[in-house]
C-alpha cells in the first residue's frame, strides 16, 4: 500500500508515490531523490521543492511600488500574475527550483568592465549552454509521466527562497546556501510540475552580516538601491543601458562609468561575493573568442547585419531598431575612460552616425576626454552642427574654457 502524506500544496491527503508511465518502460516511481541526483547529473548547482501556493508578499510589493515596475508589463512580462504559480499550470502541485551558476569561470577583464557577466555567456538564443541543462531535465521529467512547465514572469529568486536554497542580499538579489561559494553569481529557475512533492524548509530572509555597513546601497553610483531590499529599477544601470528612454541624462553619464550593458558593481562590492571574486578559475574560451566583436570602438560604428550576427545572439535585450543606444552606450563608455585612443573614432561618429543622440553623446565624451586634440575636434565639429548636438559641443567647450583647456 503507498505511503500517505500531506502536501503542502494540496488541501487533501494525496498519495504522492503513485506509480507513473515512463516511455518505453513498465510502471516506476519517481522519488524526490531521484530527481535531486538526476538535476546534479545534468549538471545544475542545486534543487528545492516548494508548494505553488501564490507570492502574496510579491504582490503585495508590485502593487505598492506600482510606478517602478509598470514599465515591465507594458513590455508583454505579467508579474503580477505569476505571482499566482497556479496560472502557469493549473493542475501544478510543487516548484521545483534549480540553481545554475553563471559566473563558472572567468572572463577577460575588459569584458567584466563593460558588461554584466550574467550576461556574457547568455544562451538564451543560442540555447548552446543552458538551454540544453533545462532541456534534459524536462525531458526526464516527461519520461517519468511528470508534466512541468516553466514562466518567464514567475518570481524566480522568491521561489529558490522559498523552496530553501539561499537567502536575499541587500542588494535585492539572490545568495545560494552553497553554490558558487555561497555568493549571488547564480540563477534561479523555477518550473511548476504536475506532481506532489514534499517541500523543503524555506530560507526567505535576509542573510547579509551585520558588518557590512551597506556596502552595495553605499556603492550604487546612480543610487538605485534606496535602502536594504529595497531597489528602484529605473535608476539601475542595467536598466539605463538598456531600457532608457532617449538620450542619457547629463548627471547619469559619469555615474554610469564604463558599462555598456548591466552592471556588477553591488555584487562587486559584496562580502558574500569575495570569496567568489578571490577564487582562480579558468578563463571561459567562448567569451574571450569573442571579446574582439565586442570593442567599443566597434560597438560606436556597427551597422545592423554587425550587430545582427555578433552582438544580439548573446546580448538581445535591444533590438536592431535601437542600434542608437548601442552607439551611445559605447560613446559613453569611451567618454568615460578619458583614454585619448578613442578621439578619432568619436570624431568620425560626430561626423557620420545617423542618429542625433549618437552624436551628441560622442561630443560629450570627446569633453570628457579632455586635452587639446579633443578640443580642436570639438571646435570643427561646431561648424554647420545644431540641435541637440551643438548644445553639447558647446557644453563641452565650456568645460574646457572653466578648465583653462586643461579638461
Amino acid at each position: 500500500m503507498p505511503k500517505r502524506s500531506e502536501c503542502s500544496s494540496c488541501s487533501f491527503l494525496f498519495i504522492c508515490v503513485a506509480p507513473f508511465l515512463a516511455r518505453g518502460n513498465p510502471l516506476i516511481m519517481l522519488t524526490k531523490a531521484e530527481i535531486v541526483h538526476k538535476a546534479v547529473q545534468i549538471g545544475f548547482d542545486d534543487i528545492g521543492f516548494t508548494g505553488i501556493e501564490p507570492f502574496a508578499s510579491q504582490l503585495d510589493l508590485l502593487k505598492q511600488r506600482q510606478g517602478s515596475y509598470d514599465w515591465v508589463e507594458r513590455r508583454g512580462l505579467a508579474l503580477r500574475q505569476g505571482t499566482d504559480p497556479g496560472t502557469v499550470m493549473p493542475d501544478g502541485k510543487t516548484l521545483v527550483v534549480l540553481i545554475s551558476v553563471y559566473y563558472r569561470q572567468g572572463y577577460p577583464d575588459y569584458m567584466e568592465g563593460h558588461f554584466g557577466r550574467c550576461y556574457l555567456d547568455d544562451d538564451r538564443i543560442t540555447k548552446d549552454g543552458l538551454a540544453l541543462q533545462i532541456k534534459a531535465f524536462r525531458r526526464f521529467l516527461g519520461d517519468h509521466g511528470v508534466a512541468s512547465k516553466l514562466a518567464p514572469n514567475l518570481p524566480h529568486r522568491l521561489a529558490a527562497a522559498r523552496a530553501g536554497l539561499g537567502t536575499f542580499g541587500k542588494n535585492c538579489l539572490f545568495f545560494s546556501r552553497k553554490a558558487a561559494r555561497q555568493s549571488s553569481f547564480v540563477l534561479p529557475i523555477a518550473m511548476v510540475v504536475d506532481r506532489c512533492f514534499a517541500p523543503d524548509p524555506p530560507t526567505v530572509a535576509v542573510g547579509c552580516p551585520d558588518w557590512c555597513r551597506n556596502a552595495c546601497i553605499a556603492a550604487c553610483p546612480t543610487r538605485a538601491l534606496k535602502g536594504p531590499c529595497h531597489i528602484e529599477p529605473r535608476r539601475c544601470i542595467s536598466y539605463l543601458s538598456y531600457y532608457g528612454e532617449g538620450m542619457t541624462p547629463l548627471e547619469l553619464r559619469e555615474p554610469m562609468g564604463l558599462y555598456v550593458y548591466g552592471c556588477d558593481r553591488c555584487q562587486n562590492v559584496c562580502p558574500r561575493n569575495a570569496a567568489r571574486l578571490a577564487e582562480p578559475l579558468p578563463m571561459n574560451a567562448k567569451v574571450a573568442a569573442k571579446e574582439p566583436d565586442f570593442q567599443l570602438e566597434r560597438l560606436l560604428r556597427m551597422d545592423k547585419a554587425y550587430f545582427e550576427t555578433k552582438i544580439w545572439p548573446h546580448m538581445f535585450y535591444m533590438p536592431a531598431d535601437d542600434l542608437w543606444r548601442w552607439q551611445m552606450n559605447a560613446a559613453r563608455a569611451m567618454g568615460n575612460t578619458r583614454d585619448p585612443k578613442y578621439i578619432d573614432d568619436l570624431t568620425a561618429a560626430c561626423k557620420e552616425n545617423a542618429d542625433e543622440k549618437v552624436r551628441a553623446m560622442a561630443a560629450w565624451a570627446l569633453g570628457r576626454i579632455g586635452g587639446g586634440p579633443a578640443r580642436t575636434a570639438l571646435e570643427a565639429l561646431k561648424l554647420g552642427a545644431d540641435g541637440v548636438f551643438l548644445q553639447e559641443i558647446e557644453s563641452a567647450l565650456d568645460g574646457f574654457a572653466l578648465s583653462g583647456g586643461s579638461v
